[in-house]
């Protein structure tokens, strides 16, 4: 699956604060993935569907460095990454074991993968940070995977962060971590999310110019009529 550009640009403009809001207002409560952060601070918000990657517990006799020339691997799995894929990983949130470094990172943006978000760690921060490939994750560790986990799969639904993220679910990362918003809600996200930030940017303004917060957040019935009536001089 490939998202529209103008998708992508309409969802990089909506933060990942704002999309938690809109669905949390139709009942989805758990969309955050705990324990991403972005890698390098600063990086600008990204979207793309999530191709799926996922890590079981390290057992003895399958998580060996012999296991990354089989045909099940992470190396097999970076091949199948298409152009603009958001590369979500499973790592259980273990973080004495790095799931990749530079060179598996330097691979992925070689591929034009968008970025890679996991609930694990990274290692050989210093080279992967010169790859370029934004990531977000819960920090890093020198040790390799198999030291802790063990790769089995691509393709399929995983729990990242305790969130349930499906292949070519929609993720969008910022500052504030990452998100998923599952493909039947990118509708509501794409019609809704742009004015949430609307009002909440008129919302802000509002605080500046000294108003207080009752009535005003939320809004009042007489509030939202002001609202609507400056939106009308926006247009």
């Amino acid at each position: 699956m490939s998202l529209p550009a103008e998708t992508v640009q309409l969802l990089q403009r909506i933060s990942t604060a704002t999309i938690t809001t809109v669905l949390l207002k139709k009942g989805l409560r758990n969309v955050w993935m705990r324990g991403t952060r972005p890698l390098r601070p600063g990086q600008k918000r990204l979207v793309g569907p999530a191709f799926t990657l996922r890590f079981v517990p390290a057992r003895e006799d399958l998580a060996t460095p012999e296991s990354w020339s089989k045909p099940i691997s992470t190396r097999t799995a970076i091949e199948a990454m298409p152009e603009g894929c958001i590369a979500v990983v499973d790592a259980m949130g273990i973080t004495d074991a790095g799931i990749f470094g530079d060179i598996l990172c330097m691979r992925m943006a070689k591929r034009g993968v968008t970025a890679l978000v996991t609930d694990g760690v990274m290692r050989d921060v210093e080279g992967v940070l010169g790859t370029g490939l934004p990531v977000w994750c819960d920090g890093a560790a020198a040790p390799p995977s198999v030291a802790g986990l063990t790769f089995v799969n691509w393709g399929e639904p995983i729990g990242c962060g305790g969130v349930a993220v499906f292949p070519d679910d929609i993720i969008v990362a910022d500052e504030d971590g990452a998100v998923v918003i599952p493909q039947a809600f990118l509708p509501l996200i794409l019609e809704q999310g742009e004015e949430q930030e609307r009002v909440e940017a008129w919302i802000v303004n509002e605080v500046q110019q000294g108003a207080p917060l009752p009535g005003l957040y939320p809004m009042s019935a007489d509030t939202k009529a002001r609202y609507e009536a400056w939106k009308k001089t926006q247009k």
